[in-house]
């Protein structure tokens, strides 16, 4: 490990440098083959990672659980029900007291600014699990499988179609911190947060990279070396679903969408997926289609950042 991230936090993509990102990344790719090859890799013996779920969900949990006991450590699952988080007990102790029992935090939860007042407070790290606006795990996932892939990241250019949310604003910082171009198309009304465009317009400049925000799909998979897509009502947004699937239907990733994209394109999506929605079949089961290795990459990425950061 070259690069010392010792008790740093993973709150957001635009955090890292872009050193830290590729460091990640040759521990990932280190990490993988050490568990591909069955050599113990224990570097967390004795650890504890404490892992906070207001939300729930399948790839998070797992990867997380499995990822701490492969390096050595121990996993503690509280869900929403179990600690008093921000009701009967406010952030700041609660930061406090789990500081004193564990070697550090991953939080999955709806606002944001717990996982910012929680980092803020506590003395060990925390990792952003998922917020409503942010997803970085996820994403430092999604740019090693298109490592693994393309064996380089400068250069290629992301299509993202569908709501401007967490994963639209994640793919953003990291895009434009590695050098990719990165069109974004989403119905008016739903595009991602004007303040993280500008972050990344200005990422992307550095980087010699482009970011655009259009509102036809069309244009921003043209020529795409990666077509990525989403839910279109993310958890917490059901009530919105219908009308949501009502704007979104122009935006499904489909076999005439993705014509317009390179002929070799890879095709992503962080899962789950609401097949007949966002995408088809046709497209997910495609050879173009990397969605499993993508979640498999969860695994190997976040033990990447449990074992620099913890």
């Amino acid at each position: 490990m070259a690069i010392n991230m010792k008790g740093k936090d993973l709150i957001s993509i635009a955090d890292l440098t872009l050193e830290e990102v590729y460091e990640i990344f040759d521990v990932s790719k280190t990490l993988k083959e050490k568990l591909y090859t069955g050599e113990p890799h224990r570097l967390l013996e004795g650890k504890t990672l404490g892992m906070i779920f207001a939300k729930p969900s399948t790839r998070t949990r797992i990867s997380f659980e499995a990822g701490i006991y492969q390096l050595g450590g121990y996993g503690m699952y509280f869900n929403q029900n179990d600690l008093q988080l921000g009701k009967s007990e406010n952030v700041h102790d609660t930061a406090k007291v789990l500081s004193r029992y564990l070697n550090g935090i991953m939080i999955r939860t709806f606002s944001h600014q717990d996982v910012v007042d929680l980092a803020k407070y506590a003395s060990i790290p925390v990792i952003n699990g998922l917020t409503d606006l942010l997803h970085p795990c996820q994403v430092l996932a999604d740019l090693f499988t298109i490592l693994e892939k393309r064996r380089r990241l400068q250069g290629l250019k992301l299509a993202y179609i569908g709501d401007g949310n967490n994963m639209a604003h994640s793919l953003l910082n990291g895009c434009s911190k590695v050098g990719m171009d990165i069109s974004i198309a989403s119905p008016s009304g739903y595009k991602p947060l004007k303040e993280i465009v500008e972050h990344a317009e200005k990422n992307a400049k550095y980087m010699g990279s482009k970011v655009e925000i259009l509102d036809d799909p069309v244009a921003a998979v043209k020529n795409a070396d990666i077509v990525y897509t989403d839910v279109w009502a993310s958890m917490g947004q059901e009530k919105e679903a219908v009308e949501r699937k009502k704007k979104f239907a122009p935006f499904q990733v489909n076999p005439g969408l993705v014509k317009n994209a390179k002929d070799d394109y890879l095709f992503m999506h962080c899962l789950p997926a609401h097949r007949g929605d966002e995408v088809v079949d046709e497209i997910a089961d495609s050879p173009n289609s990397i969605i499993f290795d993508e979640a498999e990459n969860r695994l190997h990425v976040q033990k990447a950042v449990m074992a620099l950061i913890m």
